[in-house]
C-alpha cells in the first residue's frame, strides 16, 4: 500500500486563496512538494526579494498575486526559471493596471511589482494553449479587481481541467467564476473570498507513476489509499490511458486497487488537457513495444526543461524514436517490441526535472538503471525513492 502526497496543484492554489481570503482559513494536508513549501515560504516573507527557485507554478501565481493586491516585490529564481517567458502574464497584468518591470531580459523573470492603482480593463483576451497557470493566475485574482473579469480565451484551448479545477476551488473559498466552453469566456465578478476549511485531495501526478510500475512489472497488485475518484485533477485520465497499456483499477471505498491486464499495441491520445502525464505514459509504451501517436505536447517545451527534447534523448536508449510527423503531431516507433532485459545498464538524465525522474524509474522493474541527480523529486513528491524501497526496490 503506498500513501501518496497530496496534490500539489490544489494546494498551491488553496495557499493563494486562504492569502486572499485574509489568511484566515484552514487548509489541510498540504502537499509535501518543494514548490508548496516554497509557495508557503513566498505568502510569509515579509522581504522585497523573493527567490522561488524553480518553482514555475509559484511564480505565475504569486507574480498576478503581488501586483493586483499591489505590493511592491522582486521575484526571482534559478537560471532556468529565467529562461522560462513570463511575458503573457505580465502584458495582461499591466493592461489590467498593474506596473510591472523586468529586471533583467525583458519578457522573462526576475520581474518586480510596483503596484496597482486604478483597474483599466475588465476585459481580457489570451491565447488558449498557453499554460493554464496564466489563466488561474488571473482567476484567482480577478475576483479582487473592482469591476471584475472576463477573460477570453483565443485558439485551441488546453488544460481544461487545471481551470476547472481552479474555478471549483475558488467556489470553496467563496467566490463565484462561471465558465463557458461553448464561447470559451471565463467570468469573475467583483467579491470577497470567506474563510474555509479544506482538505487537499492525494495527488493523481504521484498515483500514475504506480500506474507505471503495475504496467512495466510482471506481476503487480498495488494500492493506492485515499485517492478521491471525483477529483478535481484532470490528470485521473491517467485510469483511462493506462487501461490500454495493461493497468486495471478497481476501486474501493477510498482505496484504488491497480492489477495487470491485457494491452494494446498502439496508443493514441490528446495530451492537451493533461499534458504532465506524457513522461509517465510514453516511457511505459517505449518499454512494453507500443506504438503511438500523440499530440497536445506543446507546452512541454516551457516546463522546467524542454521535455519533448528530453524524452527524445532518453526514449532512444530503448531503442524508441519520438518525432514530429506533422504540425503538432508527434509519433513514436519502438524498434525494439520485446524489451526482456537490455545488456548493460541505462543511465537516465532528468534535465533538472523531477517528471524526467519518475517517469522513467518503472525502467527498474526489468533492467538496472542510474538515475542523474535523483533529488530533483523534491519539486513534487520527497518520498519517491523511498516508496519505492518499501516495495523491494534496491536503491543505491
Amino acid at each position: 500500500m503506498q500513501r501518496l502526497s497530496a496534490s500539489k496543484s490544489i494546494s498551491n492554489r488553496a495557499l493563494i486563496l486562504k492569502a486572499l481570503s485574509g489568511n484566515q482559513a484552514v487548509v489541510r494536508n498540504l502537499s509535501d512538494a518543494r514548490d508548496t513549501q516554497l509557495m508557503m515560504q513566498a505568502l510569509a516573507n515579509p522581504e522585497k526579494v523573493i527567490d522561488v527557485k524553480d518553482a514555475g507554478t509559484t511564480m505565475r501565481f504569486l507574480t498576478a498575486f503581488f501586483a493586483l493586491t499591489g505590493q511592491h516585490k522582486e521575484i526571482t529564481g534559478t537560471p532556468r526559471m529565467k529562461e522560462r517567458p513570463i511575458g503573457l502574464l505580465v502584458n495582461a497584468l499591466r493592461k489590467l493596471g498593474a506596473t510591472i518591470s523586468y529586471l533583467e531580459k525583458e519578457g522573462f523573470p526576475p520581474i518586480e511589482t510596483q503596484g496597482f492603482a486604478n483597474q483599466a480593463t475588465a476585459e481580457l483576451e489570451i491565447p488558449g494553449d498557453v499554460s493554464s497557470q496564466y489563466i488561474s493566475a488571473l482567476m484567482m485574482t480577478g475576483a479582487l479587481l473592482p469591476k471584475g473579469l472576463v477573460i477570453t480565451l483565443t485558439g485551441k484551448v488546453g488544460s481544461v481541467p487545471y481551470i476547472e479545477m481552479t474555478a471549483a476551488l475558488m467556489h470553496e473559498f467563496g467566490v463565484d467564476c462561471q465558465t463557458d466552453w461553448k464561447h470559451n469566456t471565463i467570468s469573475i465578478p467583483n467579491q470577497q473570498y470567506r474563510p474555509a476549511q479544506y482538505t487537499v485531495e492525494a495527488d493523481w501526478s504521484s498515483a500514475s507513476y504506480w500506474f507505471a510500475f503495475t504496467a512495466l512489472a510482471k506481476e503487480a497488485e498495488i494500492i493506492l489509499p485515499h485517492v478521491t475518484e471525483r477529483s478535481l485533477q484532470g490528470d485521473e485520465v491517467i485510469m483511462d490511458i493506462m487501461a490500454q497499456l495493461g493497468v486495471r483499477s478497481d476501486f474501493s471505498g477510498t482505496s484504488l486497487r491497480l492489477t495487470k491486464t491485457k494491452n494494446t499495441n498502439h496508443l493514441s491520445w490528446d495530451f492537451k488537457h493533461c499534458p504532465d502525464l506524457a513522461q509517465t505514459v510514453l516511457p511505459v509504451c517505449a518499454a512494453k513495444g507500443i506504438s503511438g501517436e500523440f499530440t497536445g505536447l506543446e507546452s512541454l517545451r516551457i516546463k522546467e526543461t524542454d521535455r519533448i527534447a528530453a524524452l527524445q534523448n532518453e526514449l532512444a536508449k530503448l531503442g524508441a524514436s519520438l518525432t514530429e510527423s506533422n504540425q503538432g503531431s508527434w509519433m513514436l516507433e519502438v524498434r525494439n517490441t520485446n524489451i526482456q532485459h537490455p545488456t548493460s545498464n541505462i543511465e537516465i538524465n532528468t534535465y533538472h526535472d523531477h517528471r524526467m525522474a519518475m517517469g522513467f524509474a518503472p525502467w527498474a522493474t526489468f533492467t538496472n538503471i542510474r538515475i542523474e541527480a535523483p533529488e530533483v523529486v523534491n519539486k513534487s513528491y520527497p518520498g519517491f525513492w523511498d516508496d519505492m524501497k518499501s516495495v523491494g526496490f534496491r536503491i543505491e
